[in-house]
């Protein structure tokens, strides 16, 4: 699977200039892991489908909530995943990018030097220490949903959360005043695994 080929798949259209800086990033995420251990896909293409193309099937769903100018944070952002993709994806967005492990905001600040990314902020913090506002937030693997919407709710009235099974039990434990107000299952070229993505909001966030 090439990110090209997986793209396609997607039915999604990227700039020239967004494609040369994925594939870029990519180039970065092979050399650090090799020295900082940033993810266990050791493979190239493990990289593209478990972390490009994951990012990259959650656009279209985001895109429909989320017009230029959206200001979104990446919680628990990794090595920069989908938090970077994003940026990269829609140079429009302002992305928040907020990891607490140095090695991985080490990782990030170098590739958003060299990919010259404007509309990244990389916050070196724990989330429930960060003051920021922000149209929504977004997590990957980050923890359960009860805890995310306790350790994250306060940055955003919409918490956007990727998931691999849809969570019913973690859904069901959600606290008030959050619900579930949508979900989808994401198709992700060349994973067999299922993939949802689920938008949380709080009841008094109505949905544009």
């Amino acid at each position: 699977m090439t990110l090209d080929e997986g793209i396609a798949q997607l039915g999604l259209t990227l700039p020239a200039e967004a494609i040369t800086r994925l594939e870029v990033f990519l180039a970065l995420l092979e050399k650090w892991n090799r020295v900082h251990n940033l993810t266990a896909h050791r493979t190239r293409e493990a990289m593209i489908v478990h972390h490009l193309l994951d990012a990259l099937a959650a656009l279209p769903t985001l895109a429909l909530r989320h017009g230029r100018g959206a200001r979104i944070a990446d919680v628990g952002s990794g090595a920069g995943v989908p938090g970077l993709v994003l940026a990269m994806a829609r140079p429009d967005w302002r992305i928040v990018s907020i990891e607490a492990r140095g090695k991985k905001v080490a990782f990030q600040r170098q590739a958003a030097i060299e990919l010259k990314l404007a509309n990244v902020e990389i916050l070196g913090a724990r989330v429930e220490q960060v003051d920021a506002r922000c149209d929504a937030a977004i997590s990957r693997a980050f923890s359960a949903l009860d805890a995310y919407v306790r350790l994250a709710g306060h940055l955003a009235g919409r918490l956007w959360a990727m998931k691999g099974v849809y969570p019913a039990e973690e859904v069901a434990r959600l606290p008030a005043p959050w619900r579930l107000e949508s979900w989808r299952a994401l198709s992700v070229p060349g994973m067999a695994a299922p993939r949802c993505l689920l938008e949380l909001t709080k009841a008094c966030t109505s949905s544009p």
